[in-house]
């Protein structure tokens, strides 16, 4: 007897250590597991589907008084439990989204408490501060990133040159690298997301969610080459006017920490998406459902849509009998362009405000606006008007009040640059007045979104992707860039990226031309991009002239939903081609993009049912658009199993229910 309760007492004792330095949290369906470790620092790792996906990684937060939180941690309380909720996104890839993890919440010594998530797609964890009242500072976040060997990875540096401390200032625009993790620049630093290539073909996507008044993370190279780790911009100290047309806050000085935070608060979430196919990543849904529920009580004045875009094109318009530019006779003409097509909206780009002023109020001569906006109105064509960062920022309440009066539907504001805790600030600032006067919300010049859409669905469209305006003046390969960043920049959320070229070149033929742009592929890969990239305020970019010369292909464009009730991605492989499925109402949308490979693809519709109940249109690359980009076969019949894809091609088929 006596042996017996030593061994039960051994066993008990045994099993209290183990809880003492190891935790596990499931996803609903098994696959995923992550382990919490609590031996000396608090770390976390994570296995999906029997892959090593991340290794041990430190979670810590260092505070003014030198407290680093997840040092010698110790749990005081412990508590688990699933979220299981339908969401219903009001302009989203999808009508509705399901939300079902397995959370759990250790609570610590030293005022904090960390919520970790297992989805069966992704895992995700967060800190939340409980310090007291008022204010606390942060003067670094540990958060790291480990692989179990040096893996192949995805990720795009930031585009501005100079030491770190001046990378942390950038557009957020750049093509991505792909080499082993070991390769990343010790002297460089690479924006979110990034995806790691792990074994089994399972892919990791790292990235956050829910950036309010906090940094946002870089990356850099970490543990041994094999890892990376989370790098934040410290908070601006002094700043000067000036950039792009005195529109931008030049950080001359940093403090000697991240963030002056409320003492009792959550902080963004550490997230990362897996998948085991490709395709997967590309229909992840885990940065929506981190992502804090909406703010708002009304959305139905929120409306996506189409947008006859001035500025790629250069006002380049033809056959008017006025000087076409920057003035009211143009904006009249564009309108009444979006009013013959159905298209919602027209934006006033750069130039209808005075230049060098940054001030919103000051219309330029040339410009009558109330005359545009009442021409408009009159159209059924709503405006939306560009703004840069500093001249927002200065007069924010007074400008959304002002033009929401005058029956703008929202604002384009570009050059931030920056995801310091002063700019995400300025985000959230700019999302809550926006609402306020019922103003839709675009980001240029802007970080990856993370969440916002959800929290702010006014917010209905960010850049954060080196996109077609780059064709303006850069010979950079977009083609293979598109076939990548379905796979890691939509992770994050909906993007601004611009297309629709109605000039259209292969490798050989393509220039970097101002006033008469031209795209790299097809013209059927322009037309994809309408469904393959998320955008729910979609440009049309080129000239109204160009697409006035086809209208029926231009009525087809202009048709396009820019938000969805039902996505599938049917076929993809990074960086070399894409096949994707969206749903509005009755009617389904199927196109396909390939990178610079000629190459013939199976395309399965049997999840349509049977094919005779539905009408088809089908629009696929010529069978010289090798040589002549705009070269495209418009059809009405059931399309071929199989589909060519040009070099840069791709195809769209419009299937729609008898």
């Amino acid at each position: 007897m006596k042996n017996r309760f030593l061994f039960f007492l051994c066993f008990v004792i045994r099993c209290l250590n183990l809880s003492a330095k190891d935790i596990t949290l499931t996803s609903p369906n098994g696959k995923l597991v992550a382990t919490i470790g609590l031996d000396g620092t608090l770390t976390y790792a994570v296995t999906y589907h029997g892959v090593q996906a991340i290794s041990p990684s430190a979670l810590t937060l260092t505070l003014e008084n030198g407290t680093i939180l997840g040092q010698n941690p110790k749990v005081t309380k412990q508590v688990s439990k699933t979220i299981q909720e339908t969401l219903t996104p009001v302009a989203y890839r999808k009508n509705q989204v399901v939300n079902h993890c397995n959370q759990l919440t250790l609570t610590l010594k030293g005022g904090f408490s960390v919520d970790f998530r297992a989805y069966d797609n992704g895992f995700a964890y967060r800190f939340n501060l409980a310090q007291g009242k008022g204010e606390v500072i942060i003067k670094n976040e540990q958060a790291e990133f480990n692989f179990a060997e040096d893996y192949p990875a995805y990720y795009a540096y930031s585009n501005s040159p100079g030491t770190v401390e001046q990378q942390f200032s950038c557009s957020f625009e750049n093509l991505y690298n792909h080499t082993p993790l070991s390769q990343m620049g010790k002297d460089k630093i690479a924006f979110l997301p990034a995806l790691v290539e792990l074994p089994q073909n399972v892919k990791a996507v790292v990235t956050e969610v829910n950036q309010f008044s906090y940094p946002g993370m870089f990356l850099q190279n970490f543990q041994a080459e094999k890892g990376m780790k989370g790098i934040f911009a410290p908070l601006p100290k002094t700043m000067e006017q000036g950039g792009h047309n005195m529109l931008q806050m030049l950080v001359k000085e940093r403090y000697d920490y991240l963030a002056k935070v409320q003492a009792t608060r959550s902080l963004p979430w550490r997230a990362i998406a897996f998948s085991q196919e490709d395709k997967d990543m590309t229909d992840n849904d885990l940065v929506y459902c981190l992502a804090d529920n909406t703010k708002l009580t009304d959305t139905s004045w929120i409306k996506p849509g189409k947008v006859a875009w001035d500025w790629w094109n250069d006002w380049n318009i033809q056959n008017v009998d006025f000087r076409a530019g920057i003035n009211t006779e143009t904006y009249e003409y564009y309108i009444d362009f979006a009013s013959r097509y159905g298209i919602e909206y027209v934006i006033l780009d750069e130039g209808w405000a005075v230049n060098l002023q940054a001030d919103m109020m000051q219309v330029v001569p040339e410009i009558d606006l109330k005359r545009i906006i009442e021409h408009g109105k009159k159209k059924n064509v709503g405006i939306i008007l560009w703004g840069g960062y500093k001249a927002m920022d200065k007069d924010m309440e007074n400008l959304c009040k002002h033009y929401s009066e005058m029956g703008v539907k929202g604002f384009k504001i570009d050059f931030m640059d920056r995801d310091d805790q002063l700019i995400v600030d300025f985000y959230n600032r700019l999302a809550e007045t926006a609402a306020k006067y019922h103003l839709m919300i675009d980001f240029h010049g802007a970080f990856k979104p993370s969440g916002m859409n959800r929290t702010w669905p006014n917010v209905i469209n960010y850049e954060g992707v080196s996109g077609l305006e780059n064709m303006k003046w850069s010979t950079q390969d977009q083609v293979t860039y598109d076939v990548t960043l379905p796979f890691i920049r939509l992770v994050a959320g909906p993007m601004d990226y611009t297309q629709g070229a109605m000039i259209n070149a292969n490798k050989a033929n393509f220039r970097a031309i101002n006033s008469e742009p031209m795209s790299q592929g097809t013209r059927c890969r322009q037309l994809a991009e309408y469904i393959i990239f998320e955008s729910p305020l979609n440009m049309l970019c080129d000239s109204p002239t160009n697409y006035m010369k086809e209208p029926d292909y231009t009525k087809f464009l202009a048709q396009i939903p820019t938000t969805w009730d039902e996505t599938r991605t049917l076929d993809g492989k990074i960086a070399e081609y894409i096949v994707t499925a969206r749903r509005k109402g009755n009617d389904w949308y199927i196109a396909g993009l390939t990178n610079w490979d000629k190459r013939t693809l199976k395309v399965d519709l049997s999840f349509l049912g049977d094919l005779s109940q539905y009408d088809f249109e089908c629009y696929t690359d010529g069978i010289n658009a090798d040589r002549r980009g705009t070269d495209y076969k418009r059809t009405f019949s059931k399309p071929a199993s199989e589909i060519l894809m040009q070099p840069g091609g791709g195809f769209l088929i419009k299937a729609t229910k008898k």
